[in-house]
This record gives structure tokens, C-alpha cells and sequence, in this order.
């Protein structure tokens, strides 16, 4: 059995707000080739939260993976306390509503609203403890708030094995060029 955790960057954190553009094509495009690795790899379950942005994009796109890989894997969201997401905007809380109708399975780790930096600190502990390895969109010389994330995975490597790829800003990069040749190619057949 193998769960990865899949998370990264906010959406705000790319400057990326609308669906169609470029810049999100190519991240979900990078995204889901990493998560096909992933399932053809028996990855069991894609475990992620519902931050906008990368978290929200996998569950997505794991959804719609199911139709290629029925009865492969699951998808668990999981809210780092309760009421999580209740300031955000009209829009944005019915995107949550819908990432977590996508889910298999969803849950809060913590059973009260935020009310301390511990709640996170608990989220990312669960995280590492119900999970074999983890899928970042992240970029080192890009810090954002996956940083944290970054740090507890590597304190937690020193003394679990545990696996974490990264899908960086060059890797994102080599996607946009391989797309471009790909249309390309197909506007000269």
C-alpha cells in the first residue's frame, strides 16, 4: 500500500487565478503526469488538503484520473482543523465545497476552528504519519508557504523513511516546451 501526500503552492502564490490560463495548464498538465507515475507506482491513496492552488488542482485531476485508473486508488482530503476555509470568499468556499465532493474520504485533523500555529504543526505531523511520500510543486529559490511543509518533511526523513519528489520551476519549464512542440507538431501534420 502506498499514500502520498500532494501539495505546494498556493494559487495566489503564482499569481494564478484563472483556470484557463497557460500557467495553470502547465501546472496541471506537470501535475498529472507526476500523479499517473504515482498510481502506476500502486499508489493507493492521493492524500492532499483544499488550499487553492496545487491542493485543489490534484483533486481535480485525480478525480478524473479514475475514469483511466477505476478502482486504483483513493482520494482523502484532509481540513488541518474545522471550519477551515470559512473566511474566504463566496466563490472560494464553493470551490472547497466541490474539491470535497471529489474526495473518497475527508476529514479535519483538528476538531476546532484555528486558534493556534499548533493546529498546523498537528496537520503536518499527520500528514507524515499517514503517509509513505510526498509530491510537491515547489521551487527551493521560490520560497511559499509549502516551505514549512518542506522543513517538517526533511526533519521527518532524519528519522523515517519517507520519499518526497518536487515538481520544480525548470521542471514546470520542460513541460511548457514539450506542450509547445507537441501543438506545434500537430499544427504542421
Amino acid at each position: 500500500m502506498s499514500r502520498q501526500w500532494i501539495t505546494g503552492y498556493r494559487s495566489y502564490e503564482l499569481g494564478a487565478f484563472d483556470e484557463k490560463s497557460p500557467k495553470i495548464q502547465i501546472i496541471k498538465r506537470s501535475l498529472r503526469n507526476q500523479l499517473i507515475g504515482l498510481i502506476d507506482n500502486g499508489c493507493d491513496w492521493i492524500i492532499t488538503g483544499a488550499q487553492l492552488g496545487t491542493e485543489q488542482w490534484t483533486v481535480e485531476l485525480a478525480a478524473d484520473l479514475k475514469k483511466q485508473f477505476p478502482n486504483h486508488f483513493q482520494i482523502a482530503v484532509m481540513l488541518p482543523f474545522a471550519e477551515f476555509g470559512k473566511q474566504w470568499n463566496e466563490t472560494n468556499q464553493l470551490r472547497l465545497q466541490q474539491t470535497l465532493a471529489l474526495a473518497d474520504f475527508s476529514a479535519t485533523v483538528s476538531q476546532v476552528p484555528y486558534h493556534s500555529p499548533q493546529q498546523l504543526k498537528n496537520y503536518q505531523q499527520f500528514m507524515l504519519t499517514h503517509t509513505d511520500g510526498a509530491l510537491l510543486l515547489y521551487d527551493s529559490e521560490n520560497e511559499g508557504k509549502a516551505q514549512y511543509d518542506v522543513h517538517a518533511i526533511e526533519a521527518f526523513q532524519q528519522q523515517h523513511p519517507y520519499t518526497c519528489q518536487f515538481i520544480d520551476f525548470d521542471d514546470l519549464q520542460e513541460e511548457a516546451d514539450q506542450y509547445e512542440t507537441e501543438i506545434n507538431s500537430e499544427f504542421f501534420e
